[in-house]
This record gives C-alpha cells, structure tokens and sequence, in this order.
C-alpha cells in the first residue's frame, strides 16, 4: 500500500459526519458515541486522507452479529485486527484507495480513553501536532512503498504523547471514569 499525506483538508470533519450518520442510522440500538479520531481530527496537520472513527458501543456481541449491516455500508470486516478487544472495519473507494476505518470498542474500555486523549492532547498543542506533522510528511517520503515502516517510524512517537495525553487529560479532567454499564444517551460527537 502507497503511503501517501496530503495536507489538511477543511472537507474531513464532514466526511466524518456523514459517515456517522450512516452508522447510526445502521447500529442506532447499541451506539453509544460515534467520535472522529486520528490525524484527519487534528486540525492543521497533514495526514493519510482516510477518515478514523471511534465507535463505542454498548454490547461487541450485538456488534459482531451485525456483519450484513457492516458489509452493506460497504465495510470489510477484520475482527480485532491486533488489538483485544476492538473490532476492526475499513472501506475503500470504488478504485480500492482506503477512505474509512472504523475502531469500535465496548463502552468502558481504556482503547476508548487512549484515542480520544491522544486526539485532544494534539488539538491543544500545537507544538506537538506540528511535530507530528513534520514526522508523518518525513516518514512517508522516506517509505512512500512501505506502510508498515511508515507505522513503526511513528510508533515511539505516538506512545510518548499518548501518555503525556493521558497525563494532559487527567489533569484537565477531560477524562471521565469509566462507565461500567451501558450508557442511556445516543449521540454523534464530531469533536
């Protein structure tokens, strides 16, 4: 797979709002909150033009036994795909290029926590998100053919700020504890 980043695109929080929509629409019963995570959240850095969704959900059962649903919104199903406890979607364009993954986790889970943090923390400061923008711009030049050495050259830095974002958002309290049951609200966040 080509790594390619473009420069920040004022269209993305849109295509994350409409393909919310389209998952709540199909999952509306065990959705609790659908937010947009990754670099395509992060205003003003360049990133893979594909957008990144955290869907939490009340129950991962009734997820996993919704695969037509999934599939009809044009969604392959990959399981957790390397990490416990995530269930794992992506969809292409019809040219096969990657627009869309999904991370849907168990409301509850600490997965939930770590992406919105990391996501918060680089909206916050900008001194971090420049530097992970310039990162990302180096390492896909320099393994424009190699994705998995594009994900490794970025790994170091993503888990020092992950923990300075759990840090950050503990702090500033944006964190909130974990929910142990279902939440009652359904709500689209596009922050």
């Amino acid at each position: 797979m080509r790594v390619v980043v473009v420069p920040p695109n004022a269209g993305w929080p849109a295509e994350f709002t409409t393909e919310a929509g389209c998952l709540l629409e199909a999952l509306a019963k065990n959705v609790v909150n659908i937010h947009h995570i990754g670099s395509t959240a992060i205003p003003g850095i360049f990133a893979k033009p594909v957008i990144d969704i955290l869907l939490v959900v009340r129950d991962l059962r009734i997820l996993d036994d919704s695969p037509p649903v999934i599939e009809r919104l044009g969604y392959e199903i990959m399981g957790e795909f390397g990490i416990p406890g995530r269930r794992y979607f992506r969809k292409d364009s019809a040219e096969g290029v990657r627009t869309h993954q999904v991370h849907a986790f168990q409301v509850g889970s600490a997965e939930i926590d770590r992406h919105l943090a990391f996501r918060d923390y680089m909206r916050s400061n900008l001194s971090a998100s420049a530097s992970y923008s310039n990162l990302k711009r180096q390492l896909a030049a320099q393994y424009p053919d190699d994705l998995s050495a594009y994900m490794d050259g970025k790994d170091a830095f993503i888990k020092e700020h992950e923990a300075r974002a759990l840090r950050w958002a503990r702090q500033e309290r944006r964190l909130t504890p974990r929910s142990t049951g279902p939440a009652t609200a359904i709500a689209v966040i596009p922050g």
